[in-house]
């Protein structure tokens, strides 16, 4: 685990300072030094006012795998979600009111929003916007090392481009 610090809700009250047994918290850049944290410490955690700072794992668990049966009911749920969206279209595209149209676009996108929080949420599905796109180029420009999956990460931004 490594201390992480949120600047948005830092205070500035600095007790991490006078807690922390390496030195690692510094408010001149914001930054934790990670490399000098300790795993068991929360001195900084716990002291600080603001809640700002708080502890985060160095390496997060395999993802789990997916079994045939939730692959199964999620497949049943999207179906299910292409469906009310489709429903959607005919309103949309013949609606009864402006407020219907309106009302049925509204519930159209939330409904394929829900459809892809459920695919993001089962690891089915990565975020897609520019800072994934910048996210994953920049793994590109970076060495890191034999064992990193480097024609992954290019087939993944292969498509999403």
């Amino acid at each position: 685990m490594k201390a992480v610090r949120n600047i948005r809700l830092c205070t500035k009250d600095c007790l991490c300072l006078f807690v922390c047994p390496t030195g690692a918290t510094n408010t001149d850049d914001g930054q934790i030094d990670a490399s000098r944290c300790l795993d068991a410490c929360r001195a900084c955690v716990d002291a600080c006012p603001s809640g700002a700072i708080s502890k985060v794992p160095f390496n997060f668990p395999p993802q789990q795998p997916k079994e045939e049966a939730v692959c199964a009911a999620l497949s049943t749920l999207l179906d299910a979600k292409a469906r009310q969206e489709a429903a959607m279209d005919a309103v949309i595209s013949a609606p009864a009111s402006p407020v219907q149209a309106q009302l049925a676009q509204a519930l159209k996108q939330s409904i394929r929003i829900v459809a892809e929080d459920m695919l993001r949420e089962s690891g089915f599905m990565l975020p897609q916007g520019a800072p994934a796109k910048a996210f994953l180029r920049g793994l590109l420009q970076e060495d890191l090392g034999a064992d990193f999956p480097r024609d992954a990460v290019e087939a993944l931004l292969e498509a999403l481009q």
